[in-house]
C-alpha cells in the first residue's frame, strides 16, 4: 500500500512547502533538490541498475538506458526542465500549458514502474518528487491559471506515479516488458540526477552546502 501512498504524500508535502515558502524558490528548496538528485542517483546505481544488467544483459540494458536518456531530453525540451529545478513563469500567459502537463505526466507515470520490483526505489521517487512538486506548485501559483486548472493539474499529476505502479503490478502485458521499461527509467533517472548535481550554484557558500547535502544523500542511500 505504501508504494501507492508515498508518491501521493510526496506531492502533498511539496505543495505545503510551496505555500510555506510563500511561493518562492528558496535556498532550502534548491538544497532539497540537490539531496534528492544525489539520493535518487545513488539508489539507481546501487539497486536498480545492477538488476537491469542481470535481467536483460549488457547490450540491451545499455540500449534502453540510452533510450531513456534521449526520452528525458525530449521531455525536458517540452517541460523546459522543470524536473530538475528550472521554473520559468510567464504571468501574462493564460493558456493552459498542455505540453508541460503531458510531458510531466509521462515522466511521473514511468517513475511508477520500477517501484514494483525495487521496493527501495519508492524512497528515491518519494524524495525526488517533493522538491519537484514544490517547484511545480510555485510555477502554478505564480501563473494566471484558474484555481480549477491548478487543482486539476496537481490531482492528475499526483495520480500518474501510482498508476504506473499499478499497471506494472497488474497488467500482464506490462509485466512482460517491465524490465525494458525499467531500463528506460534508469536512463531518465541518470539524466535528471546528473543534471541536478552538475548544475552550478550561486556562489561558493551555496556550492559547499550543496556538496554536503549531496554526500549526505549518497550516504543515506547506501544505508537503505
Amino acid at each position: 500500500m505504501n508504494t501507492y501512498l508515498l508518491p501521493v504524500l510526496a506531492i502533498v508535502i511539496g505543495v505545503i512547502i510551496a505555500f510555506v515558502t510563500k511561493k518562492q524558490k528558496s535556498i532550502g528548496t534548491k538544497l532539497l533538490l540537490s539531496f534528492s538528485g544525489a539520493f535518487l542517483l545513488a539508489l539507481t546505481l546501487f539497486d536498480l541498475l545492477p538488476e537491469m544488467y542481470h535481467g536483460l544483459g549488457a547490450k540491451q540494458t545499455g540500449l534502453f538506458i540510452m533510450c531513456g536518456i534521449l526520452l528525458q531530453i525530449i521531455l525536458e525540451f517540452l517541460s523546459k526542465g522543470i524536473e530538475h529545478g528550472h521554473v520559468q513563469t510567464h504571468k501574462e500567459d493564460k493558456e493552459f500549458p498542455w505540453v508541460l502537463f503531458i510531458s510531466l505526466c509521462i515522466h511521473s507515470f514511468l517513475e511508477g514502474f520500477p517501484i514494483h520490483h525495487h521496493n527501495d526505489m519508492i524512497y528515491g521517487v518519494l524524495i525526488h518528487k517533493i522538491p519537484i512538486a514544490t517547484l511545480i506548485t510555485i510555477f502554478l501559483l505564480q501563473s494566471r491559471y484558474s484555481k480549477v486548472q491548478i487543482i486539476s493539474f496537481l490531482i492528475i499529476f499526483t495520480t500518474m506515479t501510482p498508476l504506473g505502479t499499478y499497471i506494472s503490478n497488474n497488467m500482464i502485458l506490462a509485466t512482460e516488458y517491465v524490465d525494458f521499461v525499467n531500463a528506460i527509467v534508469v536512463g531518465i533517472f541518470l539524466h535528471i540526477a546528473t543534471t541536478i548535481l552538475f548544475e552550478t550554484g550561486e556562489g561558493h557558500t551555496f556550492n559547499l552546502s550543496k556538496l554536503v547535502v549531496i554526500c549526505f544523500g549518497v550516504f543515506i542511500a547506501n544505508l537503505i
